[in-house]
C-alpha cells in the first residue's frame, strides 16, 4: 500500500508541475482509494520493513508538499 501511494503521489507531483489538472485529479482519486485500506488499521511492522515504511511516508509527505507548492498559490489566486 505504501509503495503504491508513494508512486501515485510522485506522479501527482509531476502532474501538478506540468499543470495537468485532469491527470492530477485522476491520480488523487486513485491515491484516496489506496489509502482507504489504512482506515481499518495496518499491521505493526518491525525491522527493515518498518524502516522502509518510514522512508515511504517521508517520500509521500515530500510529494504532497510538492503538489501543494504548485496548487496552493493557484488556489489563492482563484479565491482572491
Amino acid at each position: 500500500m505504501y509503495e503504491n501511494i508513494a508512486g501515485l503521489t510522485g506522479q501527482m507531483a509531476a502532474a501538478a508541475q506540468l499543470s495537468d489538472w485532469n491527470t492530477l485529479d485522476q491520480l488523487e482519486n486513485r491515491c484516496a482509494a489506496e489509502a482507504v485500506v489504512a482506515i481499518g488499521g495496518v499491521p505493526r511492522l518491525e525491522g527493515a520493513a518498518r524502516l522502509r515504511k518510514i522512508d515511504l511516508l517521508k517520500q509521500i509527505m515530500a510529494n504532497d508538499r510538492a503538489v501543494r507548492d504548485v496548487t496552493e498559490p493557484w488556489m489563492g489566486r482563484l479565491n482572491g
